[in-house]
C-alpha cells in the first residue's frame, strides 16, 4: 500500500468497444491500481469514432459510447472518476476538460492499455508514460518490417509491457527491434469471480469475435493471420470425439455456422452474452469450463500469450482447455488449466478434466490467485516501470 496517494490515469477502450470482455478488462486493472493504493482513473481519449451497437457498426454519435461508459465506471466504483473526450466535436464527457488536463499534468503513471491511443503531448507532462500490451507480436512485427508509424508509436512510450511473455526467449522469434519489452499478464481481481465449484453445469463454452480482419501482417514471406478462424476450423469436429458439451458464443458465416451445428456444437448470440457486465460474468460461471482457440499469430510465434477472458474462467474455478501459444513456459499446465496443439490433445484435456472435476476446479482458482491475482501483477508492472 502506498503512503501517499499518487495519481494514475488509466487510458482504454470501454467506450469506444462497448462490449463485457472490455470493460471487465479495463475493470480489473482499476481496482487492482486502486488496491496498491493508487488513486486512479480512467480516460479515453483516443479521438476514434466508437461502435454503436444499435447501428451494428461505426457510428459517428458519441451518446452511446458515453452512456455505456458512465455506467460501467458507475458499477464498478469510479462513477465520478472517468471522461470521455470527442475530438471530433471538441468535447469531454464525465469529468470537465479542464480537470482532465490538471490530471494530465499531475499524474505520476499514465497507462495506455491495448494501445487505446496515440501518445499526444499532452499525454507526455512528467508523468510515466505506459504501454501495455495486450496483442503481442502485430507491433514487433510491424517494426520489423519497417513501418515508421509503429516506430513512432512504440517510441513515444517511456516503458513498454506485453501480454506476450515470450518475447526475446529462444522459443519466440519474433524479432523486439530496438526496444525493452517487459513481460506482464492479464490481471483479474479474484473477488469478482469466485465462486464454488458447480460440476452439475453442462457445457464447455468460450465467448470470441470468430473472424477478425485488417491485421494481418507479412514477415519473412510467412503471413501472421489476426484471427482465430482457422483455428476453430481445426477443432471444428472436436463434438464428435468427445462426450463433453462444447458452446460457442460466437458468429461465424452462415455456411460455417451450419457446419459447427452439424459437429454438435452448440452456437448462440454472442452479442446477447457480451453487452451487459454481469451476464457476461454469469455466463463465465455457468460453465464447467472454458474451451477455445486463440489467434494465429498468437500461436505461430509462440509468443506466450494469456487470454485476459481465460483468468476470468480460472478465477471462477473453471478448469481452462486453451489453444498452445508457449504460455506453458510461465504458467503451470496439466491441472485446471491446459495447453493443446492438437485435436486429440484437446480431447484428452477434456477428459482429464471431467474425471476428476472437483480437484480441477480447485487447481483453476489457485492457477488464478497464484499468477494472475491483480495486485500480484500489477505491482510487478510498477516496480518494472520504476514507480514500485
Amino acid at each position: 500500500m502506498r503512503h501517499r496517494a499518487e495519481t494514475l490515469l488509466l487510458l482504454g477502450l470501454v467506450g469506444q468497444y462497448p462490449m463485457a470482455g472490455i470493460a471487465w478488462q479495463a475493470i480489473h486493472h482499476l481496482l487492482g491500481f486502486r488496491a496498491l493504493g493508487w488513486d486512479a482513473w480512467y480516460v479515453e481519449d483516443s479521438g476514434a469514432l466508437p461502435y454503436d451497437p444499435r447501428v451494428g457498426g461505426v457510428s459517428g454519435k458519441v451518446d452511446f459510447a458515453v452512456r455505456y461508459l458512465g455506467d460501467v465506471m458507475a458499477r464498478a466504483g469510479f462513477g465520478d472518476r472517468w471522461a470521455y473526450v470527442d475530438l471530433v466535436r471538441g468535447e469531454t464527457h464525465g469529468m470537465s476538460r479542464a480537470e482532465l488536463k490538471a490530471l494530465y499534468r499531475h499524474a505520476t503513471a499514465i497507462v495506455n492499455l491495448c494501445g487505446a491511443t496515440a501518445p499526444r503531448e499532452e499525454h507526455r507532462q512528467g508523468g510515466r508514460l505506459i504501454y501495455v500490451e495486450t496483442d503481442p507480436a502485430y507491433e514487433q512485427l510491424a517494426v520489423a518490417a519497417g513501418s515508421s508509424t509503429s516506430l513512432a508509436f512504440l517510441a513515444a512510450h517511456d516503458v513498454l509491457f506485453t501480454y506476450g511473455e515470450n518475447l526475446g526467449r529462444p522459443e519466440c522469434a519474433v524479432p523486439t527491434g530496438p526496444f525493452v519489452w517487459h513481460a506482464t499478464r492479464p490481471p483479474v481481481m479474484l473477488s469478482q469471480w469466485r465462486q464454488l465449484a458447480a460440476s452439475s453445469a453442462r457445457y464447455f463454452t468460450t465467448v470470441a469475435s470468430f473472424a477478425s480482419r485488417g491485421k494481418d501482417i507479412v514477415w519473412q514471406e510467412q503471413p501472421y493471420r489476426w484471427s482465430k478462424d482457422e483455428n476453430f476450423r481445426r477443432v471444428l469436429e472436436l463434438p464428435r470425439h468427445t462426450s463433453q458439451p462444447l458452446r460457442l458464443a460466437a458468429q461465424p458465416p452462415a455456411a460455417m455456422a451450419a457446419r459447427f451445428r452439424r459437429a454438435g456444437w452448440d452456437l448462440v448470440d454472442p452479442a446477447a452474452i457480451s453487452r451487459d457486465l454481469d451476464t457476461y460474468r454469469r455466463f463465465v460461471q455457468a460453465s464447467r469450463g472454458e474451451f477455445t482457440v486463440a489467434k494465429d499469430i498468437y500461436v505461430r510465434s509462440r509468443s506466450g500469450w494469456f487470454s485476459d477472458r481465460s483468468v476470468c474462467y480460472l478465477a471462477a474455478g473453471r478448469p481452462v482447455v486453451t489453444q498452445d501459444t508457449g504460455f506453458g513456459t510461465v504458467v503451470p499446465t496439466g491441472e485446471g488449466l491446459f495447453a493443446f496443439a492438437t485435436l486429440a490433445e484437446a480431447v484428452e484435456a477434456l477428459a482429464r478434466v471431467n474425471a476428476d472435476y472437483a480437484h480441477h476446479s480447485r487447481a483453476a482458482f489457485a492457477i488464478a490467485a497464484e499468477y494472475f491475482a491483480a495486485e500480484r501483477v500489477l505491482s510487478r508492472l510498477l516496480a518494472e516501470a520504476g514507480l514500485g
